[in-house]
C-alpha cells in the first residue's frame, strides 16, 4: 500500500490530507484515488504534478508499501 499525500485544492477536493491505496504502479493508485474522491478530484488531479517520494515520475513507475505519492497542485500567490 503506498501512502498519499494531498496538498491544497487537492486536499480540499479529497477532503483528507492522507490516504493509503493498493495499486502496483502510480496510475493504479491514481485511478484508486479518483474512484473514491470523485470527479471533483479528477478535475484537480488534471492540473497536479504528481511525486513519488520526492521525485517527478512516470505513470509506469512501480509502487511499494513504503512509497508516498504526493499530489501537488499548482500554487499561485505572493506579495504585492
Amino acid at each position: 500500500m503506498a501512502k498519499m499525500r494531498l496538498f491544497a485544492s487537492a486536499r480540499e477536493a479529497a477532503r483528507t490530507g492522507t490516504d493509503v491505496f493498493d495499486g502496483a504502479t502510480l496510475a493504479d493508485v491514481l485511478s484508486a484515488a479518483e474512484q473514491r474522491y470523485g470527479p471533483g478530484f479528477s478535475d484537480v488531479l488534471s492540473t497536479c504534478r504528481v511525486w513519488v517520494n520526492g521525485d517527478d515520475v512516470g505513470l509506469d513507475t512501480a509502487l511499494g508499501p513504503n512509497d508516498e505519492v504526493a499530489v501537488l497542485p499548482p500554487v499561485s500567490g505572493g506579495c504585492t
